[in-house]
């Protein structure tokens, strides 16, 4: 039997058709299977499958912006100098550091640690970052000073440009509107509404300000504060932290579609994660490439600090909807806009790497910073180590890291002590001091006086020595471990035992806690300071972090 041409035709395009679909399946599950943690969705985006802890370590008040493919997120740094840092990003998971918008903010008395004060738990806190016609802005107030600062750049690397913005806005959000005019959210229980000048220098003369949103002091422990602003859409939404009684951190939000209101809203995420009590709240929202929206808030990790934690956002009725079924989930989907990119890791055994802070505004005539040697000389006495000059920081990574250092101290005084310090409010040090002209290894700690929710209070407190022993050399490797754990939260401290070749540990466990005093998380420090004479200087030397 004779076929037609016409159904001919039509048998080879069905053959065809079929071979195509096989070879498309056939490649895409071999790309699935080469990626394992990704998988390629058909627009084509590669997808990372991640941990929602995008970050264990202490990031908090977070703002986060999208310019083309790169995220940019800013944190606090209260007083830690340089200060005001940027991360970057591809992928919302993996973040590297880009910047420090400040090398000081303001030489004060209590910046530079003269006044034997500092200013703890103050400094800047809670930046806005924006990116609107080709510059980054990036504002915030510090607690400190009492004034709010305007940063601008055309390049999110530098250099930066200072100026002030007139009044304090606690908190404060900054939001672009279309038809040009500049808006600031702030505030602590009653949020409000300021239309800026034009250049940002303060209020508009005539313009908005008025109070838009107000929390129930009789229903909360902590009003509504950590203001972010945005326009999606044509209509305003306002996200906020609070602490209604009786319940944990919350994330909140209320929406408009008048920038002036009226605002309506409720919370939308109320959510322990991993068993810590304590809610994920408080953050920026920012747009993926491929259309989805993300969250990045943190949550309260004890002594370890404020963890930033990557939530997935859904608008369903123009309204948000965080997490999955309103719980931070474990594990997130992101589209990774480069995912052969090799990030920097946020943590270095380089002390000049940005991973590595000072303790308040620095004196640099008296330091010497390389990247395997630094080294630390005291000009003035100091009570204990939170009134020392010059003390080198980096955060802790993980609830479960270490670090170690060797230490020389054969040119410190009589009464000087130099060392490792796990550093928050309530810390704790493995060090070396001269007594009666003999060096001795010492352990030490502090534990605060006051409430562990004081703000503004210094430490007058000498430390208290728990453990000592005499040494038969000056130099020593000196270490420090941190389990950083729910409810565990120590630093065991340990030298370097030439003779059982390894680490012995020297005392008990220092138990560590986060209090509001410093309003951070603990920190490795290394520090030098002298308690009756001047002069003496320590060197740090191969300094070694570990992840464990």
């Amino acid at each position: 039997m004779k076929v037609p041409y016409k159904n001919y035709l039509l048998v080879v395009s069905a053959i065809l058709a079929i071979i195509v679909l096989f070879s498309y399946f056939l490649v895409r599950n071999t790309k699935m299977e080469k990626t394992k943690s990704t998988e390629i969705t058909d627009n084509p985006q590669t997808m990372k499958t991640a941990s929602s802890y995008i970050i264990p370590a202490d990031f908090p008040d977070l703002d986060v912006i999208r310019v083309d493919d790169t995220y940019y997120m800013v944190s606090t740094t209260m007083h830690y100098m340089p200060g005001c840092v940027i991360l970057r990003s591809y992928n919302l998971v993996d973040w590297e550091h880009a910047a420090y918008v400040y090398d000081e903010l303001e030489a004060t008395p209590g910046q530079t640690l003269q006044d034997n004060k500092g200013v703890y738990g103050k400094g800047m806190w809670a930046a806005s970052l924006r990116y609107h016609n080709g510059k980054f802005y990036i504002s915030f107030v510090a607690n400190d000073t009492h004034k709010t600062y305007l940063y601008t750049s055309d390049k999110i690397e530098g250099p930066w440009h200072k100026s002030e913005i007139s009044g304090f806005y606690h908190d404060m959000s900054l939001l672009f509107d279309d038809d040009g005019k500049i808006y600031c959210v702030s505030g602590n229980m009653n949020i409000n509404l300021t239309e800026m000048k034009e250049d940002l220098s303060g209020p508009k003369i005539g313009g908005i300000n008025k109070t838009i949103i107000r929390d129930d002091p009789e229903k909360v422990i902590l009003g509504y504060e950590g203001s972010h602003i945005y326009k999606i859409n044509g209509k305003y939404y306002i996200f906020f932290i609070h602490m209604p009684k009786g319940k944990m951190r919350t994330e909140s939000c209320f929406v408009s579609d008048k920038i002036d209101g009226p605002y309506t809203g409720k919370d939308v995420l109320c959510s322990d994660l991993a068993g810590w009590n304590s809610g994920v709240a408080q953050g920026g929202i920012v747009q993926a490439n491929n259309g989805n929206w993300y969250g990045i808030l943190f949550q309260d990790h004890g002594a370890l600090g404020r963890i930033p934690v990557l939530i997935p956002v859904k608008f369903v009725d123009d309204f948000p909807v965080f997490g999955a079924a309103g719980f931070a989930p474990r594990q997130i989907n992101v589209p990774d806009n480069r995912p052969d990119y090799e990030y920097k890791p946020l943590f270095s055994n380089d002390f000049t790497n940005p991973a590595w802070q000072w303790n308040h505004i620095p004196d640099k005539s008296l330091v010497s910073v390389e990247p395997a040697v630094f080294t630390v000389k005291t000009a003035k006495t100091s009570l204990n180590v939170t009134k020392a000059l010059n003390t080198l920081t980096q955060r802790t990574f993980t609830e479960n890291c270490c670090g170690n250092v060797t230490v020389d101290a054969s040119k410190i005084n009589e009464g000087d002590i130099t060392g490792l310090c796990a550093l928050e409010g309530e810390y704790g040090f493995i060090g070396i001091t001269k007594k009666d002209g003999k060096f001795k290894l010492i352990v030490a700690e502090h534990k605060i006086p006051y409430s562990p929710w004081s703000i503004g209070v210094s430490d007058d407190e000498e430390p208290v020595i728990t453990t000592e022993k005499e040494l038969n050399s000056a130099e020593i490797k000196l270490k420090a471990t941190f389990c950083l754990k729910h409810a565990k939260e120590n630093v065991q401290f340990s030298y370097y035992d030439d003779n059982e070749g390894k680490y012995v540990d020297f005392g008990e466990p220092v138990k560590l806690r986060y209090t509001l005093d410093q309003f951070v998380g603990v920190r490795f420090a290394l520090f030098c300071y002298s308690t009756k004479q001047t002069g003496g200087s320590a060197i740090f030397k191969d300094f070694e972090i570990g992840i464990l």
